[in-house]
């Protein structure tokens, strides 16, 4: 296979397909194809189209192209500004130096206590195992990671992990992390794409023959001949209206692709609520939920409440500050609750009793951040709060492959469940993208053939694409008038109230209710602009958003306990008969819940397990 960009590839300028007379397009050598009975569209050919240019997408490609294999690589973003960039704090691997008795099977044990043994075994022993090498190849490639004393790669400590394995660069460690990826995709001639949005996959429900989509800053339609895509598109965390993510990602479309294309999703109940958020009133709405990384945290930073009391002392005596992320948001949210918050309704997140230049050089983005805002954090405490940042349900794939079930389509990233189980030990999320994209990219490449440079299209697929292309311009031409913008707020709302920290069965079924009505809604919706503009962005936003929040409260209504991320004050208690994964499939056009039981973890990561691996906060001190 050759690495040319698949944009420079000449297709035959009449579609056979359908029989519609097209025109080149000399400016990028796509098809543009014109049919009196549906918009125009282009027509690219590729044998592997990657979903998504954040780090899990960046790092598959990058396998397929040391493969010998081509591929293109489309993102909703310019190259580079992906959602990657906001994971500040540090990628995890067990390198041990500084605590050389840390090894992969203690990372894995970590990773499966704190994913409450729902996790799958095999993904979490892949990534534990494989970020050794990745760390090593990061750092071959450039990374600039942050250097003990002798010249090793340093490592700090993060929630809930027994050793300091945590890697990073300052607190911009995923800005790191995605620039060296892609500098190594360019030296390898990876093609991409910016400004582009998937719709639709098309899909009989057993195979993949392309998907749908259009550019965002032409509004063309765009339609994608291969055998083979790989959905790198991320989570969901945004549907809340509190969140740590812009409100133009992680809006679940990579999961409702997968789902309307025949895959299952497993896990969606688990939603994690970062303990440290920004406080809007504080700081400014447009800074509310923004993350405040946990390596504020892992380099000694304490949480106070209003009156002045070190809190963690009374909820985790021994892990304080850095207990899971489930623990912690808890115990802040139960502060705020009994009227121990402040009075913009936070708590204090305090790292001023560390030495200032210590501060500044290991959290330099909070840093600046904050005094942006007025605030030295060298000097005086953060307001914070929990906010929704990162979601542990995605798509059911096989890990050592990235199959979905369904021929042709692969997943990786915050897009897939599986590594994090109930709740994600931070700095597994960076882990996760490079170790589980190598896997991927590997997989894929082994699977594309020589006709794969040409992929058939069936007359029925070409069918669907056009009525996908006829239905957005349909979407916005819509006059009516409810904004988009108004609704994912509504939507946003009605999750933090009804699927938020704290669950019950009533607000749930209160929350389905709320998404009907919102659906109702949108009959009356109405996008200001061209295909071109934000409002017509977030009417697409709000099909995948709508589909994805109604099968989160399906599933959360499903687990009849508490577990991880998932707290349910009408069953507070965990139940072992739970230990299962709730799965969500379509069938019959209707979205439907099953189980699976989950496997066991090997002999090495058992062993780590029983001896009880734990950390003791007071070392910081």
């Amino acid at each position: 296979m050759t690495r040319n960009p698949p944009t420079d590839r000449r297709a035959s300028t009449r579609d056979h397909a359908s029989g519609v007379e097209g025109r080149l397009d000399a400016a990028d050598g796509t098809d543009t194809v014109v049919d009196d009975r549906c918009p125009e569209y282009d027509v690219v050919t590729t044998p592997v189209l990657v979903v998504g240019a954040g780090a899990a997408g960046a790092r598959v490609a990058i396998e397929l192209a040391e493969s010998g294999i081509e591929s293109l690589v489309i993102g909703k973003r310019d190259h580079g500004d992906a959602h990657t960039t906001w994971a500040a704090g540090g990628i995890n691997a067990a390198l041990g130096s500084l605590d050389p008795d840390d090894d992969w099977a203690i990372h894995a044990a970590d990773t499966l206590n704190e994913g409450h043994h729902l996790n799958d075994p095999e993904a979490v022993e892949l990534t534990a195992k494989g970020m050794p090498d990745r760390i090593r190849e990061l750092d071959e490639w450039g990374m600039p990671f942050d250097r003990t004393d002798d010249g090793t790669i340093n490592q700090r400590y993060f929630g809930a992990q027994s050793y300091r394995r945590t890697c990073f660069v300052g607190d911009r460690t995923g800005e790191a992390v995605l620039e060296t990826l892609i500098d190594r995709a360019r030296e390898l001639e990876v093609p991409y794409r910016d400004n582009v949005m998937i719709t639709r996959l098309l899909s009989d429900g057993t195979r993949i023959d392309g998907a749908v989509g259009f550019d965002m800053e032409t509004g063309q339609g765009m339609l994608f001949r291969t055998n083979h895509v790989v959905l790198a598109a991320g989570g969901f965390s945004a549907l809340y209206h509190r969140h740590s993510s812009r409100d133009d990602e992680n809006n679940g479309d990579g999961q409702a692709l997968a789902l309307e294309a025949g895959a299952r999703l497993a896990d969606l109940e688990f939603v994690q609520f970062h303990p440290t958020g920004m406080v809007g009133d504080r700081y400014g709405e447009e800074w509310d939920g923004r993350l405040v990384t946990e390596a504020v945290r892992g380099e000694g930073g304490r949480l106070y409440n209003a009156d002045g009391e070190r809190f963690m002392e009374r909820y985790s005596p021994d892990q304080m500050e850095l207990d899971a992320r489930d623990v912690v948001a808890r115990a802040i949210a139960q502060e705020i609750r009994e009227g121990r918050g402040t009075e913009t309704g936070g708590v204090y997140l305090d790292i001023s009793h560390r030495d200032s230049e210590y501060v500044r050089d290991r959290l330099p983005a909070m840093v600046e951040r904050f005094d942006s805002l007025g605030v030295d954090i060298t000097e005086e405490p953060m307001e914070v709060a929990p906010t929704a940042h990162y979601t542990m349900g995605g798509v059911g794939i096989d890990f050592r492959t990235g199959e979905t079930g369904v021929e042709g389509l692969y997943a990786v990233g915050e897009t897939v469940a599986g590594v994090h189980g109930a709740n994600r030990l931070g700095g597994n999320s960076l882990a996760e993208t490079v170790a589980i994209g190598k896997h991927v990219g590997d997989h894929v490449a082994s699977e594309v053939t020589d006709g794969d440079d040409e992929p058939e299209l069936t007359g029925g697929h070409r069918a669907l694409a056009e009525r996908e292309f006829r239905a957005l311009d349909d979407l916005a031409a819509s006059d009516g008038t409810i904004t988009p913008r108004e609704l994912l707020d509504d939507l946003g709302d009605a999750l933090w109230e009804t699927a938020g920290i704290l669950r019950d069965a009533e607000g749930l079924r209160n929350g389905l209710d709320e998404l009907a009505d919102i659906r109702a809604r949108t009959a009356d919706l109405r996008v200001d602009g061209d295909r071109t503009s934000r409002s017509f962005e977030y009417a697409v936003d709000l099909s995948f958003s709508l589909t994805v929040a109604e099968a989160m409260l399906r599933a959360a209504l499903e687990r009849r306990e508490s577990r991880g991320a998932h707290y349910r004050t009408d069953f507070p208690e965990t139940n072992p008969s739970w230990r299962v994964n709730i799965l969500v499939s379509i069938d019959d056009g209707e979205l439907s819940t099953s189980h699976r039981g989950v496997g066991e973890p090997s002999a090495a990561v058992r062993e780590a397990l029983e001896e009880g691996y734990e950390l003791d906060y007071h070392h910081l001190e």
